[in-house]
């Protein structure tokens, strides 16, 4: 008796989704509103902003200056005080890199015949001493450490002049 309960239950169930899934098939009457709907337009847009064009102004007189850049007196001081660089003496072969390209391999020498060896992007070692320019901003070699070299750059300030900017190229690891 209570297999055939549980058969009428099954049959039951089945019969029941069979009407819930007929029930969610749409109706003409259904299919005809979302027709409608669709055929409607839409509320009109508002139009667009008009976008205001503004003239640039370009100086073109002179001995008028621009308000945002320096007046012509600091940039005078600026470029007649401070560092500049030595653009008389002959260049260096490790002047030719940026800074960041050169690695420091090691050193030679004890005290103050120290020499720093330094490995330029194509993988030549140079010997170093104080006194010698290397990088790209006229890096002055000022100190020679066992495990660092000491230089200062001169970069520039913005304003037409030079500042000097403390530099160390650390002994690292560095690619054969």
């Amino acid at each position: 008796m209570s297999r055939l309960r549980v058969h009428h239950a099954s049959v039951a169930a089945i019969v029941i989704s069979i009407l819930l899934l007929q029930g969610c098939t749409p109706t003409e009457s259904v299919q005809q509103w979302v027709n409608r709907e669709k055929a409607k337009k839409g509320a009109p847009l508002a139009p667009l902003p008009v976008i205001k064009t503004f003239e640039a102004y370009i100086y073109k007189d002179q001995d008028l200056r621009d308000p945002f850049g320096p007046s012509l007196q600091e940039q005078e001081q600026a470029n007649a005080q401070g560092p500049h660089p030595d653009q008389n003496r002959p260049r260096e072969p490790l002047e030719s890199f940026p800074l960041d390209g050169l690695k420091m391999s090691g050193t030679l020498g004890i005290g103050k015949t120290m020499e720093g060896l330094v490995r330029d992007p194509d993988g030549v070692v140079h010997r170093v001493r104080v006194g010698n320019y290397l990088g790209q901003n006229y890096g002055h070699v000022k100190a020679i450490e066992e495990d660092h070299i000491d230089l200062v750059e001169l970069v520039p300030n913005g304003a037409g002049g030079w500042m000097e900017r403390q530099a160390t190229i650390a002994l690292g690891e560095s690619k054969p």
